[in-house]
């Protein structure tokens, strides 16, 4: 592990003095490569909260432009960055934030002919996609190369969070939770159905928490429970998710050893 500079003790003063976290557990966070998938409204604050943590590398893989109607949520881009291309704009924002975080752009779609290729080399992967194709694709990606996930998830006032880690025996996967994607169209998106603004930061917060507490060895992770988050009632509520026997990726006789076709298995005519 590296070691800590004067100006890195300082800046990350609030974080060395915990016990839990320490001096070791800062240098873990220097030292950690995590990929974030979109840019958007989960995205942002999970990048921003990693980067101001002090994560060594934060990865940035989105193919979107930004639009006036994501400021309203994705506190990444600011209006100056209308029709800039998320990452780009991302890695600005980060650099502004803490320029010794190395930002890596992917301004690509997460797709099957790609994702392998862009997890290598990271050790975490955050996923604030707002699609399920997206989800499937980066839990079967994470699931093979080994890594650990952390997932969210955000409907109107509701939000949801979990972790994935193939590290733990008993973790389950996306599979588990979600054996089969909803019927094509039942679900709209946020341009359809609208969503709260600070929903997103909410959600996104608690997404770098468990990044954090993954990638330093502290506290009990998301594993095995769904958190569930209602803005309107202002409540939270933890489900247990146990791992299915049955799952065709993760069960002791997994059927899908590869990337598949996420658009067709989700019913998304591309």
């Amino acid at each position: 592990m590296r070691d800590l500079s004067e100006e890195q003790v300082h800046r990350y003063a609030r974080h060395i003095i915990l016990p839990e976290v320490g001096g070791e557990g800062q240098r873990r966070l220097m030292d950690s490569k995590v990929l974030v998938v979109g840019a958007g409204g989960l995205g942002s604050p999970v990048a921003l909260y990693l980067a101001a943590a002090g994560v060594g590398t934060l990865g940035l893989v989105d193919d979107d432009l930004v639009e006036l109607t994501n400021l309203q949520r994705q506190i990444l881009h600011g209006t100056s960055d209308i029709g800039r291309p998320k990452v780009e704009s991302g890695r600005d924002t980060i650099a502004h934030v803490n320029p010794e975080v190395e930002v890596r752009t992917h301004l690509v779609r997460l797709g099957s002919g790609n994702a392998m290729d862009i997890l290598a080399g990271y050790d975490l992967v955050v996923d604030g996609s707002d699609n399920f194709p997206t989800r499937y694709l980066a839990n079967d990606a994470a699931r093979m190369g080994g890594l650990p996930l952390v997932t969210g998830a955000i409907f109107q006032f509701e939000g949801q969070v979990t972790v994935f880690d193939p590290r733990v025996d008993v973790s389950p996967c996306y599979r588990c939770l979600f054996p089969n994607p909803p019927p094509p169209g039942s679900v709209p998106n946020c341009a359809q159905a609208g969503v709260f603004g600070v929903l997103a930061g909410v959600v996104g917060c608690i997404q770098a928490t468990e990044a954090i507490k993954v990638l330093t060895g502290i506290g009990r992770p998301l594993v095995g429970s769904l958190l569930l988050y209602d803005a309107l009632e202002m409540s939270f509520t933890k489900v247990r998710v146990v791992r299915d026997e049955r799952c065709p990726l993760c069960g002791p006789e997994p059927s899908i050893t590869s990337l598949i076709d996420y658009e067709h298995f989700c019913g998304v005519n591309t």
